[in-house]
């Protein structure tokens, strides 16, 4: 619409006017008044307002505020009672009854005084009835608080109790049916323990040429039980190589999984997974024992079709194989004799599957890559056992200035000499790295501490006990931050039991909770801690960087 138009108005019958009218534009929208909607064709009406500006109060340079105020409407009305009463009394020729009449004399008068302190001695009684009530409820809660903090002292002791036996137990089974190499460790801890013992005996009692056959009997003795632990340790060994074997090709079977944006989870079958979960039918079908002959031949005429899709040396030789089983059964070989043909079926076979170009979905879980270029830069050598090796396959010690020897050769000269046991100090270990990654704040040195390293830690520098109680049982025990706001270290760390690490880490000022002799004695085994994990050049950067923080903190 333009700002200035032409409006035609009629003056007279036959007489006309143009009248020049100037839009003006409205600085405000106008609210909305109403309107209605025509149902048989949907358009909408509005109702119009008024296109004349509001009347603006005249500003008198003061800033004035609107207060609305409520105030209550008095008036004063005379009222008249709705029930009228009289009284007759007797007189000449009228008779009132007195028989039903009353005679009230006067009480004994007692002062504002005498009211006040009666009601100031109705007002104690009924305090003395309320404190009382009141103390009776204060004891009952007393004693139910009471009752029940017993009852769950006692079912804590039990708890604990039954945990124990329980870890006994278990620590029993793993002795009794070795599978890991942390049972063995235990198996072989025991020994030395036992061995520790015997010997001691022997020297404290026998002399002279008692004392050397009893010790060639007891070293006798000693060889027949680490040739028993050998035995047990061949069988857990093709066990578990079974166990690894079927969970590598699973691990093959998996499908691309992903969290979309919503939470869901999403699973796709691809074409290596499928071949993958083909593959590991097959290989559970022929390692599996005791088959009937007709489904023995159908799982190995499967085997035969897969394998025919890839013409190689390998391929051939399990074609081979195949037919000569399914011969020797048609003729009736016992199947005693057929096991050692059916471990090579099972071998080669695995063999095929660890072929990239045959699986393809192996090709991200081999260790050792297909192409033999990429291992040059990646390979150490253990003097030891005289082998190359990955880096991940060395225990590199705080104290080490080269690689030394790789993990298998350390444990082997544990068994043989020392015979130690970490088992204890690797549940310590991943208790600590599980609470750091609940704080979320990118803690990286704990996950740089290795197994001998947290060994000394807590034996030579904190002697294997709590700080507070000196309770030393290491199930029990658990590293925790001396100084939760920074991230763990172990020159910021304290050895605790569960419940004293629990109300430890609740605390917020360190220095009003524990004494001055205890807050030293801790600081100075945190300067130890730093003196031996300063030979590390990794933690170098991470001793310095704790340095110019306790600086800072002192300054201010």
């Amino acid at each position: 619409m333009p700002d200035v138009i032409t409006v035609r108005v009629q003056t007279g019958l036959d007489s006309f006017q143009e009248v020049v009218v100037k839009i003006e534009r409205p600085t405000y929208n106008k609210p909305f008044l109403g309107g209605f909607r025509n149902v048989s064709t949907g358009v909408e009406f509005h109702n119009a307002g008024s296109q004349t500006k509001p009347k603006k109060r005249p500003d008198k340079g003061i800033q004035l505020f609107s207060k609305e105020i409520q105030t209550v409407v008095e008036k004063n009305v005379r009222q008249q009672t709705r029930n009228t009463t009289s009284t007759q009394m007797t007189k000449i020729g009228l008779y009132v009854s007195n028989m039903t009449d009353k005679l009230i004399t006067p009480g004994k008068y007692f002062t504002a005084e005498e009211y006040h302190k009666r009601r100031l001695e109705a007002v104690i009684i009924l305090q003395k009835y309320f404190r009382r009530w009141h103390a009776i409820n204060l004891v009952q809660n007393l004693k139910e608080q009471k009752r029940l903090r017993l009852a769950w002292e006692a079912q804590e002791e039990l708890q604990k109790k039954r945990e124990k036996e329980e870890k006994l137990r278990r620590e029993y089974e793993k002795k009794l049916n070795p599978k890991t190499k942390e049972d063995f460790e235990l198996l072989y801890h025991d020994l030395e323990l036992w061995m520790q013992e015997e010997t001691e005996r022997i020297n404290r009692t026998l002399t002279g040429a008692k004392r050397k056959a009893a010790l060639c009997a007891l070293l006798e003795e000693e060889t027949e039980l680490i040739a028993c632990i050998g035995m047990h340790k061949l069988d857990a060994n093709l066990q578990n190589q079974q166990k690894a074997i079927l969970h590598f090709l699973d691990k093959c079977a998996q499908p691309r999984i992903w969290k979309a944006f919503d939470g869901k989870i999403t699973e796709m079958d691809t074409q290596n997974s499928l071949r993958g979960k083909e593959l590991l039918e097959i290989y559970r079908s022929i390692s599996t024992k005791d088959l009937p002959k007709d489904e023995r031949t159908s799982v190995l005429l499967t085997l035969k079709c897969t394998v025919k899709e890839h013409e190689c040396k390998l391929t051939q030789e399990i074609v081979a194989l195949i037919d000569r089983e399914i011969d020797l059964m048609s003729r009736g070989v016992k199947e005693c004799n057929l096991e050692g043909l059916r471990e090579r079926i099972c071998t080669l076979f695995l063999q095929y599957i660890k072929i990239p170009e045959f699986n393809p979905g192996v090709a991200g879980l081999l260790k050792v890559p297909p192409d033999p270029l990429k291992l040059y830069k990646n390979v150490y050598f253990c003097h030891s056992c005289e082998k190359y090796l990955a880096p991940t396959e060395f225990l590199i010690l705080a104290n080490s200035r080269t690689i030394g020897r790789c993990r298998s050769c350390y444990q082997l000269d544990n068994e043989a000499r020392k015979r130690e046991s970490y088992l204890k100090y690797r549940l310590i270990l991943e208790n600590l790295r599980k609470s750091e990654v609940d704080y979320q704040d990118d803690s990286k040195i704990v996950f740089l501490v290795q197994l001998p390293d947290l060994k000394y830690l807590i034996e030579n520098i904190w002697n294997g006990q709590s700080a507070l109680s000196a309770y030393s049982d290491l199930y029990d025990l658990v590293l925790v931050r001396w100084d939760k706001q920074h991230e763990w270290s172990p020159w910021n760390t304290i050895l605790l039991t569960k419940d004293e690490a629990d109300a430890h880490l609740k605390l917020c000022n360190l220095q009003k909770t524990y004494e001055a002799p205890f807050i030293c004695k801790v600081e100075q085994k945190h300067i130890r801690a730093k003196n031996y994990f300063a030979q590390i050049p990794v933690m170098s950067s991470f001793l310095h960087r704790s340095n110019n923080q306790g600086n800072a903190n002192s300054y201010k």
